[in-house]
């Protein structure tokens, strides 16, 4: 009887989670993965058109546009943002005042996305940001960061590894508490240098919560879409128009809701696949005993 009011307690305790995860993201999922397969304007009627969304996805050039940007950008974020979080997470890891230095590294995730933008379309101006004043007094011509179709997607990305910086370092932080010192006093004893027990102690144990990182890295990369929203409008020439912003371009702005079902479908069997592929690798990599 005890039992059975135990089990009724915690049920009655996520029945709130359940109900919003039922609604506000598995509905959505389904309900789009129908949309997929309908021709429909958002107002009038909706007719099945069966795979004819996917396979103009796959012939629409600007499909294929949003899908190089959106590689381009993951290639240049998650090596950079992993590194330096963890270098940032190792160094604060042993540091007096780690609470401030933490609070201060994580101010920018708290911060919304929008008014971030804002200030770095300031910071990022070619005519009179404050990067490109800081260059000149090195001798350097700055370039036109946001109107340089070569330069645009490395704006956005140094904006996002900036940003994500201080919600990895925090996660590795924690990982890096959970190392036991004892590890460590044993290589002292052996007469391991500080860079030897960070290959052979450091990374290995710290491999769980790298590989957690990779997984939300990767994930994150292939969404984004507030920083060119914001920043760029997807341009200049469509040089940072990425596959989130092509599904908002089709659905809410051509209003071909079925086309961007579809696009978002294939964007969630990518991400899918490369979520797959980190746990086939994982066993390589990841070690969970101590």
């Amino acid at each position: 009887m005890q039992n059975q009011r135990r089990q009724l307690a915690g049920l009655l305790f996520i029945t709130p989670q359940l109900i919003g995860l039922l609604v506000f993201s598995l509905f959505p999922v389904m309900y789009a993965l129908v949309l997929s397969f309908m021709d429909w304007d958002g107002f009038g009627a909706r007719t099945f058109v069966g795979i004819a969304n996917f396979v103009d996805q796959f012939n629409n050039p600007d499909f294929w546009t949003a899908m190089r940007n959106t590689i381009y950008y993951m290639v240049l974020v998650i090596p950079f943002n992993i590194s330096l979080s963890l270098l940032v997470a190792v160094g604060l890891n042993k540091v007096t005042g780690k609470g401030l230095y933490r609070v201060f590294y994580f101010m920018p995730v708290v911060t919304s996305s929008v008014s971030i933008g804002v200030i770095w379309m300031w910071i990022l101006n070619g005519d009179f940001g404050i990067l490109n004043s800081l260059l000149a007094h090195l001798g350097v011509q700055g370039p036109d960061w946001l109107t340089d179709t070569n330069w645009v997607i490395p704006s956005i990305a140094m904006l996002s590894i900036w940003w994500g910086l201080g919600n990895n370092m925090v996660i590795f932080l924690a990982g890096l508490q959970g190392i036991s010192r004892s590890y460590y006093e044993a290589a002292e004893i052996d007469g391991a240098s500080r860079f030897r027990q960070f290959l052979s102690i450091t990374l290995p144990l710290l491999s769980p919560t790298t590989f957690f990182i990779a997984i939300m890295a990767i994930i994150n990369s292939f969404q984004v879409f507030d920083q060119a929203f914001v920043m760029t409008n997807g341009g200049p020439a469509k040089a940072s128009y990425t596959i989130v912003y092509h599904i908002y371009q089709q659905g809410f702005i051509d209003f071909k809701m079925g086309q961007s079902a579809a696009s978002a479908m294939i964007l969630f069997c990518i991400i899918l696949v490369f979520t797959l592929i980190q746990f086939k690798m994982s066993k390589r990599w990841v070690h969970y005993g101590e």
